[in-house]
C-alpha cells in the first residue's frame, strides 16, 4: 500500500491495510486517524500530519517516521522495536507501555512527550528537544546523548549510568532517584547547582568550570 497526498484524517484505517504488505504514507493527512492495533511493521510515514493519530497497540517494528508529525500522537502499548524517528514533531506524544528497544529519535521536537512506563532495553536520542517531557524510569545506560534539551523534564528514576552527555541541557530537570553513576557530564549545562541536584550527580564526571560554578554558588572562590 503506497499512499501519497491523501486526506485520511478521522478515518478507521486498520481494516483498510493490506495484510503482509509494506505500507508507505507520503505527505498524507492522518489527523486523528485510527490505526490502533494495526500491522505496520516496516511502514514508512514521510512528512505526514499526525495530530491526534491513534497508533495504540500497533505493530510498528522497524517503522520509519521522517518529517511531519503533530501534537498528541498516541503510541501507548505499541511495538516500536528498531523504529526510527527523524525530524518528527512528537510534542505531547504518549508512549506509555510502548516497547522502545533500539528506537532512535534524531532531530525531534518532543516537548511535553511522555515516555514514562515504556518498556524495552532502552532507546537513543540526539539533537532533540525534550523540554517538559516525562522520562520517568527510562534507561539510557551507556548511551551518547548529544544535543538534547532536558529543560524542566521529569527524569525521576532514569538510569544514565555510563552515559556521555554532549551539548545537552539539564536546567530545571527533576532528578529524584536519577542515576548518573560513571556518566560524563562535562558536555552538559547542569542548571542551578542546588544540593538536591548535586546528590543526583554522585559518581559522575564534571569539568573544572562546572565545579567552580558549584563552589561559587556556595560562596567559595576558586583561584
Amino acid at each position: 500500500m503506497n499512499v501519497t497526498g491523501e486526506d485520511l484524517s478521522h478515518t478507521l484505517l486498520a481494516d483498510r491495510l493490506e495484510p503482509g504488505a509494506t505500507h508507505v504514507f507520503r505527505e498524507c493527512d492522518l489527523t486523528e486517524a485510527d490505526l490502533g492495533g494495526a500491522a505496520l511493521g516496516g511502514a514508512r510515514f514521510e512528512s505526514c500530519v499526525l495530530d491526534g493519530a491513534d497508533l495504540r497497540k500497533a505493530d510498528l517494528d522497524g517503522a520509519v517516521f521522517k518529517g511531519g508529525g503533530g501534537m498528541r500522537i498516541r503510541f501507548d502499548d505499541a511495538d516500536l522495536v528498531d523504529a526510527t524517528f527523524t525530524d518528527v514533531d512528537l510534542s505531547s506524544a504518549r508512549f506509555g507501555g510502548a516497547l522502545l528497544t533500539d528506537v532512535v529519535f534524531t532531530g525531534c521536537r518532543m516537548i511535553g512527550a511522555s515516555l514514562t512506563a515504556s518498556r524495552g532495553t532502552g532507546f537513543k536520542v540526539a539533537r532533540s528537544n525534550l523540554t517538559l517531557a516525562n522520562l520517568g524510569g527510562c534507561s539510557l545506560r551507556g548511551e551518547v546523548v548529544e544535543g538534547v534539551r532536558f529543560d524542566d523534564a521529569d527524569l525521576s528514576g532514569c538510569d544514565f549510568t555510563g552515559a556521555t552527555f554532549s551539548d545537552c541541557r539539564l536546567r530545571g530537570a527533576k532528578l529524584i532517584r536519577t542515576v548518573f553513576a560513571d556518566a560524563d557530564l562535562r558536555g552538559a549545562d547542569l542548571g542551578e547547582p542546588d544540593d538536591a541536584r548535586l546528590r543526583a550527580f554522585t559518581g559522575a564526571t564534571i569539568n573544572q568550570a562546572q565545579a567552580a560554578a558549584i563552589l561559587a554558588a556556595r560562596g567559595i572562590t576558586v583561584v
